[in-house]
């Protein structure tokens, strides 16, 4: 029987086979999908923040697009994923607060977007999809065996990228 592994705010969870990966209430955070297609050896990160260098002390590395993206990504391929087959999908990132402001401190969601391509980039890992930005939270299950990235919204039609 298949599970379905919940994934916290600044955390991340790795999963093969059948099982799925899930994280609740991305706003300005955003949950980034990698999976290995060959094996169906995959996870899900859920971030909050788009940089760790720019907090002193920070011992939760998954809070961050930088670090998070990085052990999450490694501990796939511990679990026997090639990392030169990996792939990427992105959901999140929301503006959940009309200020109007351009401060970046109210931008997090566009800098944690930002911050998730750079580092995907950075690996080399391609991003086949993304739902990112607006203005609504979403909801997210990942399957790792199949790639499919299930977004759920408020008021929103659930989709599949």
């Amino acid at each position: 029987m298949s599970e379905v592994i919940k994934v916290g705010m600044a955390d991340f969870k790795t999963c093969r086979g059948d099982d799925a990966v899930t994280t609740l209430g991305l706003g300005s955070c955003v949950g980034i999908a990698v999976r290995d297609p060959a094996t169906g050896i995959g996870g899900l990160a859920h971030i909050m923040l788009p940089d760790s260098t720019e907090i002193k002390n920070n011992t939760n590395r998954p809070k961050f697009a930088d670090t998070g993206i990085e052990d999450l990504v490694n501990e796939i391929v511990r679990m026997g994923a090639s990392r030169s087959r990996l792939v990427a999908k992105i959901a999140g990132g929301a503006q959940m607060f009309a200020f109007g402001s351009k401060s970046d401190m109210i931008r997090v969601g566009e800098r944690n977007v930002m911050a998730s391509k750079k580092k995907l980039n950075q690996l080399r890992i391609p991003i086949l999809a993304e739902d990112t930005g607006d203005s609504y939270g979403r909801t997210v299950i990942f399957y790792p065996k199949t790639g499919d990235f299930v977004i759920k919204a408020v008021g929103k039609s659930e989709k599949t990228i």
